[in-house]
């Protein structure tokens, strides 16, 4: 797989992973790849731990922060003053979460594309100029089998 160096992942990326949705093996390559450099704002872990909290239990929850923790390719960033306004400037624009906002900003800091398959995200890329690697269903109005997108709430 020849992707981008930097890659932003999404809450979707690391709950596709974890619940062996579509998109599962792209992420474990991304991982694997030594080339790439993956970063993840805290607020997409959160919302992680919160999503997986209420689906699994609090085990299953800490076991994915601990795991995200541990990941050395994963690096995991904070959120400064600057980024929580260009994410509330992203966020005004509205049709997304505000998890997801913080994503594009991190994304445009970077100036490197988001893998999800989060058709929230997707919908606004183009708008933002950021690039999307795509792990969702094909058609984005499509939804993985158990009918909930990873990263929503059941």
């Amino acid at each position: 797989m020849r992707l981008s160096r930097k890659l932003v992942f999404d809450t979707y990326a690391i709950l596709a992973l974890i619940e062996d949705e579509p998109g599962a093996q792209t992420v474990a390559e991304i991982i694997s790849d030594e080339e790439a450099e993956i970063y993840m704002s805290v607020i997409s872990l959160g919302e992680a731990y919160y999503i997986l909290l209420r689906r699994q239990g609090e085990q299953a929850a800490e076991e994915v922060v601990r795991d995200t923790l541990m990941e050395e390719s994963i690096t995991l960033v904070e959120v400064p003053w600057p980024r929580v306004k260009d994410a509330a400037r992203i966020k005004a624009k509205g049709g997304f979460s505000y998890a997801d906002a913080f994503v594009l900003a991190l994304a445009q800091e970077i100036k490197a594309p988001v893998v999800t398959g989060d058709p929230e995200i997707q919908a606004v890329s183009e708008e933002l100029n950021i690039d999307i690697v795509w792990i969702g269903a094909e058609n984005a109005k499509e939804r993985p089998q158990n009918g909930t997108p990873p990263c929503e709430e059941s």
